[in-house]
């Protein structure tokens, strides 16, 4: 990701991430209507309406893997909660689980 923005590791470190128990985690800022929290890669400014990643190309892994998370599977409601944040859930092709699972495999 630092790559991608163009900056050296620490300095993307200092400005994008903050320090966890479990490690680092990007940081959040208040999204729009000040409801929730959108990472800071999150660009809502370039085209207005869209939510886009900054580093798409190369976004962790959980990024890759939402909205695929255990919070959002509990329940439909619990999707449909996700998708009210998320406007591109169920806009895609449907794709079946056996072809999710076979992607998330590490390839030899």
């Amino acid at each position: 990701m630092a790559r991608a923005l163009g900056l050296e590791y620490r300095d993307f470190l200092f400005r994008h991430a903050r320090r966890t128990e479990e490690g680092w985690a990007l940081q959040e800022i208040e999204d729009p209507e000040g409801t929730d929290l959108d990472c800071t890669m999150l660009d809502r400014q370039t085209h207005p309406g869209k939510a886009l990643c900054r580093v798409y190309q190369d976004r962790p892994l959980q990024c890759r893997t939402w909205p695929f998370w255990p919070e959002n599977l509990r329940s439909r409601r619990a999707w449909q909660r996700a998708g009210r944040r998320c406007p591109g859930m169920d806009q895609g092709p449907l794709v079946p689980p056996e072809d999710i699972h076979r992607n998330l495999r590490p390839r030899p």
